[in-house]
C-alpha cells in the first residue's frame, strides 16, 4: 500500500440528475410542463458530466504516469447522469512522500519524481501544490543531510591524507635523510664543472 497524501483536486459540484432519462415519450410528457426545456436540461447536465469525466480522468492520469513507481493507480469518485452512466467527478492518486532512510540522495530522487508528479496536470489543484511544496522541503532537508555528508567524509579523508605522506614528500624527506647521513663523504660518479 502506498502510504501518503492524495492528490485529489477540488472540481465543482454539478446538479445532480435525476436518474435515467425517460425513454417513453408519454412519461415525458407528464413529468414536466416543458418537455423540451427539460430535455435541453439533461443535454447540458450530461454534457457538463463528460467534460468533467474527461478533465478528472485526466488530471489524475497526469499524476500516476510522472508518479510512476511512487504513485498509486486513480482512484474515481462518480455521478450517475440522466443517461444512466456513471461519470467521474472527482479522483485522486495515493503518493510515497516518505524519505528514502540513511539514502540522502535516493530521496532527492525520489522527491524530484513526487514534485514532478503533483505539478503534473495542466491545472494543478491547492491540495497538488501541497504535496509539491512537502517534496521540496524534504528535497532541501535531503540535500543538506548530503553536503553533511560529504563535508564528513572530506575532513576525514584530509585528516587521513596528513598522516600518509605525499610521494614528492616522501622522496625529498629521504634525500634530507641521505644528506644528513653523511653520505656526501662518498665518492661520486658526478664531477662538479666550473
Amino acid at each position: 500500500m502506498i502510504a501518503g497524501p492524495a492528490f485529489s483536486p477540488s472540481y465543482p459540484q454539478l446538479p445532480q440528475a435525476s436518474g435515467p432519462a425517460p425513454t417513453d415519450s408519454l412519461e415525458r410528457r407528464g413529468s414536466a410542463s416543458n418537455p423540451q426545456q427539460q430535455d435541453l436540461a439533461q443535454l447540458r447536465v450530461l454534457a457538463e458530466l463528460k467534460a468533467r469525466d474527461r478533465e478528472v480522468r485526466a488530471h489524475e492520469q497526469a499524476h500516476q504516469s510522472v508518479g510512476g513507481q511512487y504513485a498509486s493507480a486513480p482512484s474515481y469518485t462518480y455521478q450517475r447522469g440522466p443517461d444512466g452512466v456513471q461519470y467521474a467527478v472527482g479522483g485522486e492518486v495515493q503518493i510515497d512522500i516518505s524519505p528514502v532512510s540513511g539514502h540522502p540522495q535516493a530521496t532527492i530522487d525520489k522527491m524530484r519524481t513526487v514534485r514532478a508528479a503533483a505539478l503534473a496536470p495542466a491545472e494543478p489543484s491547492g491540495q497538488d501544490r501541497t504535496v509539491a511544496a512537502e517534496a521540496m522541503q524534504l528535497m532541501l532537508q535531503a540535500q543538506q543531510a548530503l553536503a553533511r555528508q560529504r563535508s564528513a567524509s572530506t575532513e576525514a579523508g584530509s585528516s587521513a591524507d596528513s598522516s600518509q605522506e605525499s610521494e614528492p614528500a616522501r622522496s625529498y624527506r629521504l634525500i634530507n635523510e641521505l644528506s644528513d647521513s653523511g653520505l656526501e663523504d662518498l665518492p661520486s660518479s658526478f664531477q662538479v664543472v666550473a
